[in-house]
């Protein structure tokens, strides 16, 4: 892949303008008011002005303090907090003033809890959908340590789409998410799909950190043999000195070419650039795979 070394100036196409207008502010007021944390402030997102000013976020349950040790990742690693029981009212609330129609749910890992917070997400939802049932809902879980009865307590909540990130090449598994497995991130898609058939499935991955094209290729392949419907690729960014430096900084074209070859490889969706996150675009995403799984039964 065409690329540039880290340890020289970030390229051109990693500026991005941050925009804090009116929108944004509010939106942020709104969510300290009722106690709630984003994955957007708490994983220093770079769509964090552009989110907000358009009155989305992405919810982060159960704390902003992670049990795991990722090494890409800017959220806390301390004792995490006690769960908050108003969260899932405290959600509805913003849902409703923010005028939200596809809410993404994410947490940080709770491996401390009997039921790695299975139960909490599951409240969660069963609370957005009796306050709206016409709401779209999306999950972005962990791993729940492979436990595949934890994993379906969330899936019987009935999210939309349920997503869980690969996040980087089996090669890298053990320097980037030593506590993580490659395998077993894709037995709980694969789970998913066949306890759900009918949910969209999703995935994401970043580049950056010395992955090879052809691994990251293969990796694709895994994820589509899956079953998974959404993919999104972004650039990994080092958050603090602390954390894995970034290897190369990969160019839009080669965003593009990536595109273009998990279009081939069968995904519904896909969303890849510099500044691609998990939750980027998500509503159009969804919207994507069932435009065409209606096209598919037309046809």
């Amino acid at each position: 892949m065409n690329k540039q070394v880290a340890n020289y100036k970030k390229p051109v196409w990693l500026r991005k303008r941050i925009r804090l207008d009116g929108s944004f502010q509010r939106t942020e007021e709104l969510l300290k008011t009722l106690n709630l944390n984003t994955v957007c402030q708490s994983a220093q997102c770079p769509n964090i002005g552009e989110c907000f000013s358009q009155e989305t976020a992405t919810f982060m349950i159960m704390g902003n303090i992670c049990t795991r040790n990722c090494r890409f990742c800017d959220l806390k690693k301390d004792i995490p907090e006690e769960i908050n029981n108003k969260e899932p009212d405290n959600i509805v609330k913003a849902v409703e003033k923010l005028n939200l129609k596809h809410v993404v749910i994410t947490s940080v890992t709770r491996d401390d809890l009997e039921d790695h917070g299975s139960g909490h997400f599951a409240k969660v939802l069963n609370k957005l959908k009796s306050f709206d049932p016409s709401l779209t809902l999306e999950v972005l879980t962990p791993d729940f340590q492979g436990k595949k009865e934890y994993l379906e307590k969330v899936l019987k909540a009935s999210p939309d789409v349920f997503n869980h990130n690969i996040e980087t090449v089996a090669s890298l598994y053990k320097l980037v998410r030593p506590e993580a497995n490659y395998q077993r991130s894709l037995e709980v898609l694969k789970h998913a799909k066949l306890y759900k058939k009918d949910i969209v499935l999703k995935s994401g991955l970043m580049l950056g950190l010395g992955e090879k094209k052809k691994e990251v290729v293969d990796l694709m392949k895994d994820l589509a043999n899956a079953g998974v419907d959404i993919l999104t690729i972004g650039q990994y960014l080092q958050p603090s000195s602390q954390h894995l430096k970034v290897k190369e900084y990969i160019s839009p074209k080669n965003f593009k070419e990536l595109k273009e070859i998990a279009k081939e490889l069968g995904f519904n969706s896909v969303v890849s650039g510099v500044f691609v996150r998990s939750s980027f675009q998500a509503k159009e995403s969804y919207q994507e795979v069932i435009r065409k799984r209606k096209e598919h039964i037309i046809q």
